[in-house]
């Protein structure tokens, strides 16, 4: 009997890394939609969604920062793990209220509020160990695995949500995801971190704040796209968290039909992600950004709004967009960012790009009330659309290379990208 051997670049940490991606994404993906459904049930309408969606993103935007410097001064799978337990908790308390039909508007608020501060510990500290556990030529199919076993439970979890949601209610998929949260955790507690170098004392939090900073404007690729997704955002998230489920109950049918959209989306990044295992582009940020303009599709489609069908197919689109730029995007960042500035940096981009997320969430109810349902999203699509449009403007998207893997980042102060002879030019 033959065995399949493991690639040399899927060490340990890279497969605990996928195996709890896969679970949290089981739980997340159905309990977004679960949350939104809880308030709907709870008599809540499109103000109510946006203002528990608000609650979620705003500590996220508030405390990345101080997340992304503090994963940087300590073991990162330490981080990880506390805020696994910290949305694990939350999740479970918004779960038990739930069900026991106790649940306001202010308790919805608070408890996603705690999720969404875990989220912001989280995501610095796991982008950067991520990078960090792999190394050579394949890190792009690396990463294009590891988001496609990330979006392939992501299918799993929005379809399984939408079903039991309909079948149960919201309650008992919160408590899925509570569990879910759990078991990820244990899973990341094993993270081997002995091979990570020693971080050399700093100047304390605000220096090391300051450095990230300092690393990240002096790349124009690098602020260039977060401004861009800064917008992009704030759109979708607008678009996903409160109109979709309106639309979902006023014209599809409720919470399966959405959530099968949703599972489309997932099915798309999964199409994306094994695109991407085989594709190797050279201009990284150039086809990356290309690639956003589909992302305006599903918005267009529900503010037509378009029947199940036409709505996953632009779902679909969309997902297969955004993860030809998700693999491009982390591929630039582990080419260029030095490793020991990698969670600072993804703080940057996390906070850039969800920065107006609150605010978008928070006014998509007035926006709705002010303009109409259809204004707003067809509005959110040609502004993804001209944002888009703008940051091709840049020299350095258009023309930042794919480098040898045994290139080193460059400074803080260089922009990494190279010229078209440089870049054939053979090296030592």
């Amino acid at each position: 009997m033959t065995l399949v051997r493991r690639p040399d670049w899927a060490g340990r940490n890279y497969l605990l890394l996928t195996a709890a991606a896969i679970v949290t994404n089981l739980g997340t993906h159905g309990a977004l939609i679960a949350a939104a459904f809880a308030v709907i049930q709870s008599g809540g309408d499109g103000g109510d969604v946006g203002l528990v969606a608000m609650a979620r993103t705003l500590p996220l935007v508030l405390f990345l920062l101080i997340g992304g410097a503090i994963a940087d001064r300590v073991p990162r799978h330490r981080v990880m793990v506390a805020a696994n337990a910290l949305n694990c908790v939350s999740q479970a308390v918004f779960a038990v209220l739930v069900l026991t039909g106790e649940a306001r508007l202010w308790h919805m608020m608070l408890l996603t509020a705690l999720c969404g501060t875990g989220q912001a510990f989280f995501s610095p500290a796991a982008e950067g160990m991520l990078m960090s556990s792999v190394s050579g030529e394949q890190v792009s199919r690396a990463f294009a695995l590891f988001r496609m076993s990330m979006h392939g439970a992501g299918i799993g979890g929005a379809a399984l949500g939408g079903a039991l949601i309909t079948a149960f209610g919201p309650g008992w998929v919160l408590a899925i995801d509570a569990a879910a949260f759990a078991v990820a955790g244990g899973l990341r507690a094993f993270l081997d971190v002995r091979h990570m170098p020693e971080r050399a004392p700093g100047g304390g939090l605000l220096a090391d704040l300051r450095e990230g900073w300092d690393e990240f404007v002096g790349r124009p690729w690098l602020w260039s796209i977060v401004a861009q997704f800064s917008v992009v955002v704030a759109l979708v998230g607008a678009a996903e968290s409160v109109y979709g489920p309106l639309v979902a109950r006023d014209a599809l049918g409720g919470a399966r039909p959405w959530g099968l959209a949703l599972a489309a989306y997932g099915v798309g990044t999964l199409g994306g992600a094994l695109l991407m295992v085989r594709w190797r582009p050279r201009r990284l940020l150039l086809v990356g950004t290309l690639c956003v303009f589909p992302i305006a599709l599903p918005s267009a489609a529900l503010a037509v709004p378009l029947d199940v069908l036409g709505l996953s197919a632009a779902m679909f689109v969309s997902g297969v967009a955004l993860e030809v730029f998700g693999v491009s995007w982390m591929t630039a960042m582990h080419q260029e960012i030095p490793e020991e500035k990698l969670s600072r940096v993804a703080a940057y981009d996390w906070f850039g790009s969800t920065a107006m997320l609150p605010l978008s969430t928070a006014l998509a109810g007035p926006a709705e009330a002010a303009f109409g349902r259809g204004t707003a999203l067809w509005g959110s699509s040609v502004i993804i659309v001209v944002a888009t449009a703008l940051v091709l403007l840049v020299p350095d998207v258009r023309n930042l290379t794919r480098r040898p893997a045994k290139t080193v980042a460059a400074g803080p102060a260089g922009t990494g990208v190279r010229s078209e002879a440089e870049a054939a030019a053979p090296r030592p």
